[in-house]
């Protein structure tokens, strides 16, 4: 089955920590984070995977190859202009087209999720696009899910005016299985948002459902989430 990752934004609130190398090379328990990413879609059945490229691309290039060595078979994206995390699925979508469904997930998010059970899940309801979900309040998104688990509200940054009254406890993890039709959903060409351009606009159509969360997710995106990851791992929290 196919992924893609998505490893071609900057690493600037890691500040020095992502100077010089790309935010997915950073290190957890002596490996490259993205090490970890691959090697856990790999368990799933995940072993074709895409990953885009903007800062540094030789440094993920040259560590991982063809992938063959985790067995895994690797593509690449180089963007010579950021696409979004839309707009770089769109650009791969000869790589993804197909019946079967595919993964995406951000290249700062570590999980040990059930991808098996997410994925089955997304079959069963015959969804265009299956969104990982996690609590938070105070999140970038806020997101309300019926007792079917289907999505009946995605604000993406919403401002306080639409935060006020709404119970929507649920935010995004960084992480959904798709369709390929999904891509006919975002425009060419041009850089695109997963969550804003695409997610927000299939509410009205019954076929967006979100994944409670179950096993342990961070997103790398500080030098505190950083070391918060760094200490799960240590303590065994994280397989």
């Amino acid at each position: 089955m196919k992924a893609m990752v998505l490893c071609a934004g900057y690493g600037t609130r890691l500040g020095q920590l992502a100077s010089e190398l790309p935010k997915p090379m950073l290190p957890l328990a002596g490996r490259p984070m993205l090490e970890h990413i691959l090697c856990h879609l790999a368990r799933h059945g995940f072993d074709e995977i895409a990953i885009n490229l903007h800062f540094r691309p030789e440094a993920i290039m040259t560590h991982f190859g063809d992938g063959s060595r985790w067995g895994i078979r690797l593509s690449y994206s180089h963007e010579p202009e950021l696409l979004g995390t839309a707009g770089g699925l769109k650009k791969m979508a000869d790589f993804l087209a197909g019946s079967e469904p595919f993964l995406v997930q951000y290249g700062d998010v570590v999980t040990d999720e059930d991808f098996t059970a997410m994925l089955r899940f997304h079959q069963q309801h015959q969804a265009l696009a299956t969104v990982l979900v996690h609590r938070r309040e105070q999140s970038n998104s806020m997101i309300a899910l019926d007792d079917q688990q289907r999505i009946t509200c995605f604000l993406e940054r919403p401002t306080e005016q639409q935060r006020a009254g709404l119970t929507a406890p649920w935010v995004n993890s960084g992480i959904a299985i798709c369709q390929s039709e999904l891509l006919d959903a975002i425009p060419s060409g041009i850089a695109a948002d997963l969550p804003r351009d695409v997610f927000t606009k299939l509410v009205g159509t019954g076929r967006l459902f979100g994944f409670p969360l179950k096993g342990y997710r961070c997103a790398v995106d500080s030098p505190e989430r950083l070391a918060e990851v760094r200490a799960a791992m240590a303590r065994g929290a994280r397989r």
